[in-house]
């Protein structure tokens, strides 16, 4: 099945001039999700990981499934506010604004071996802020793990090179 062409593309969303990739049918698609899911996981099996670091929103549910998948821990990295405890917090730029992400201060050990997950790679901003707040707890990040690129908006350029990405569905 070609789950790829379950994600659709609304123009002039969150603004004008903004092509939204919207990805609630392929998450719909039990096949297609499922899929997903595979492409993502594939490059890190057998890979010595301790945890998913998943950005706010929809990183979440593809972050959460890919954890399930990898037999690894869930780490929320949410926006401003979100979180009870005590929290590291990294502003940032994305194409339409400005915003924050924090995390739990004890979400991992020192040490801890992470991956990155979010749904598309845009700007690079939300990947560059979660990569320096699990770099903030001690944490050792092994890669990131995105569905989609944009090629366009140069986020690649944004990222360490010492970070390993894949996408499942390069741009």
């Amino acid at each position: 099945m070609d789950w790829t062409s379950l994600i659709r593309e609304v123009p002039d969303f969150p603004r004008a001039g903004v092509a939204f990739k919207d990805i609630t049918p392929l998450l719909a698609d039990a096949d297609g999700f499922n899929a997903a899911i595979e492409a993502m996981a594939m490059p890190w099996r057998g890979i010595a990981l301790d945890a998913v670091f998943a950005i706010e929103s929809r990183g979440f549910i593809l972050g959460a499934a890919l954890a399930r998948a990898l037999g690894l821990g869930f780490v929320p990295v949410r926006k401003a506010g979100k979180l009870p405890a005590k929290v590291h917090a990294q502003e940032y730029a994305l194409e339409y604004g400005n915003d924050r992400l924090e995390v739990h201060a004890d979400a991992v050990a020192p040490g801890a071996r992470v991956l990155l997950v979010d749904d598309v790679l845009a700007t690079g901003g939300t990947l560059a802020a979660a990569l320096a707040l699990a770099r903030a707890q001690g944490a050792l990040v092994v890669g990131a793990s995105v569905l989609l690129e944009i090629p366009s908006l140069g986020g690649r350029e944004r990222l360490d090179p010492s970070v390993v990405l894949e996408v499942a569905i390069p741009g």
